[in-house]
């Protein structure tokens, strides 16, 4: 009888013992938790820009004199040749042997800039036709799937980058014919007799629309005088102030989305990044360093057809994107020593292990060596958290 006493007080000890330890044991870590998957992942940066009028055209007097009202408004359009107003020149002083050279002058530069611009329209069309054969070869290839999608949008791209650039050269030939016919006229007219009520057209020299009026009621106006600007609406570009921090991380041929301008996102490529930056102060008060990044707008006009001269739009800029990516959280890596490391959910426990990050967009790491997917990582661990101790998802 005595050792089954002793046995039940034993037993009774041993019970209270176990109490006392599970008492002073400390209770899980309550932690979140993000399954580590594979998925899309795309680096980005944002920046903002503002869209503009790619060729734009100031139209000013080809001689000083008087213009009456000019009646286009902003918005209308003109048709290449179409007359704005009819100046009439003041009676002008003679010319001295000095300002005659000057004005023939002005005329054999004019013709030299107009003979400039259709060698230069000459060599767009080349290229323009260049560009458009490749396009079609690779589009063969691409049929029969010897060239990558990627290939073939790019040399996509860089045919419709010629194409507007053959446009621009024969605007910059008609523009160039405009200023050589300004020339004459100012030679022709200077020191000449208005009293015959003779009156000069001032013409537009392409298709477009009016951007601005810089003279609209009547009024003397001088020679050089900017009287109106014209351009086309439907040829924009986009202009980005990117950080140079970001610009260098910028490449020609670049896919960037435009987004926040009042209508669905638009697919865009980068065509320069000019190399001179700039100074601006932030809204902050602070002096940020900013380079000029110019962009097309890939997307079909009708996606479009809404925007002007001078709209905002947002441009994400896509860096680097991939869509079978193995990833976890940002805020699961930690620093540790000189790489980075994770804290992994295991049998009820936290695990320290090692990881190889790869991109990083701003929510989300690819990991390239120590995860597996489907695993469970500890996102954002405080000091608390460590190799061993017990934890329980909230």
């Amino acid at each position: 009888m005595h050792w089954r006493r002793n046995l039940s007080l034993g037993l009774i000890a041993l019970g209270i013992l176990v109490l006392i330890a599970l008492g002073f044991r400390q209770p899980p870590r309550g932690v979140d938790l993000a399954a580590v998957h594979t998925g899309p992942l795309q680096v980005t940066v944002q920046e903002e820009g503002k869209t503009r009028v790619i060729d734009r055209y100031v139209i000013s007097a080809p001689v000083a004199g008087y213009t009456p009202r000019i009646t286009q408004r902003v918005g209308d359009s003109v048709r290449h040749g179409e007359t704005i107003v009819q100046l009439e020149p003041l009676r002008p002083a003679a010319l001295d042997a000095r300002s005659q050279a000057a004005a023939k002058a002005r005329v054999a530069a004019a013709q030299a800039a107009l003979q400039a611009a259709g060698e230069q329209a000459d060599a767009t069309a080349a290229e323009a036709t260049q560009a458009e054969a490749e396009y079609r070869r690779l589009q063969e290839l691409s049929r029969q799937q010897l060239v990558s999608p990627n290939d073939l949008e790019r040399v996509r791209a860089q045919a419709a980058a010629s194409a507007a650039m053959q446009r621009s050269a024969r605007f910059a030939v008609e523009v160039s014919r405009h200023e050589l016919d300004a020339a004459r006229t100012a030679l022709q007219y200077a020191g000449g007799d208005t009293s015959s009520g003779a009156r000069i057209a001032v013409t537009t020299p392409v298709d477009g629309r009016v951007l601005k009026l810089y003279q609209q009621s009547e009024g003397v106006v001088n020679a050089g005088q900017p009287l109106v600007e014209v351009g086309d609406p439907q040829r924009l570009e986009v202009a980005i102030e990117a950080l140079s921090s970001n610009a260098v991380r910028i490449q020609p041929g670049m896919r960037v989305l435009f987004e926040r301008w009042g209508g669905t996102p638009l697919e865009g490529r980068v065509r320069l990044i000019e190399p001179v930056g700039f100074t601006k102060i932030s809204a902050l008060g602070v002096e940020e360093q900013r380079v000029l990044v110019i962009a097309d707008i890939a997307a079909p006009p009708q996606q479009w057809q809404t925007l002007g001269d001078g709209y905002r739009v947002d441009a994400r800029f896509i860096l680097w994107e991939g869509d079978s990516v193995l990833q976890v959280p940002a805020s699961a890596l930690f620093r540790r020593n000189d790489g980075w490391a994770v804290f992994v959910a295991e049998d009820g426990r936290a695990r320290l292990r090692d990881v190889k990050p790869g991109q990083r967009s701003g929510l989300a790491v690819q990991i390239l060596d120590g995860l597996k997917e489907g695993e469970s990582v500890i996102i954002h661990p405080d000091e608390t958290v460590g190799d061993g101790v017990r934890i329980a998802e909230r």
